[in-house]
């Protein structure tokens, strides 16, 4: 239950980042299109990090050391992309217009999903 309840807080943030940055679109057009299209953007999303972030952090952890960690907005704008031309290989309707979009919705993504994780409980009470 509760990694459907995260796929929603996902979905949920990227649609806030379609509404607030020029550049990120869904272009569905019924809203069952649009809400089926951003759980399965947040799933294409949430498997590109939990494959990728790992190996990018092993293979670049210099790049973190020396920019303090900063660098990982850069790493979280790109998997963005990648999950923007991943979703347009499936024919879905979400698109990224470029790198800048790419990282300002990641960093919104980013920053709505851990505000709505704090208000859900991990534990099953």
């Amino acid at each position: 239950m509760g990694i459907l309840i995260r796929l929603g807080i996902s979905a949920l943030a990227l649609w806030i980042a379609t509404l607030v940055v020029d550049g990120i679109d869904v272009t569905a057009d019924t809203v069952a299109g649009t809400v089926g299209t951003l759980l399965i953007v947040a799933s294409i999303f949430g498997v590109v990090n939990a494959v990728l972030r790992p190996l990018i952090k092993l293979v670049g952890c210099a790049f973190y050391l020396l920019t303090l960690g900063l660098i990982a907005v850069v790493v979280n704008g790109g998997l963005f992309l990648l999950t923007s031309w991943i979703a347009g290989k499936l024919d879905l309707p979400f698109h990224v217009d470029g790198f800048w979009p790419a990282m300002l919705g990641a960093l919104i993504v980013g920053v709505v999903s851990w505000l709505l994780n704090l208000m859900v409980s991990d534990s099953d009470d």
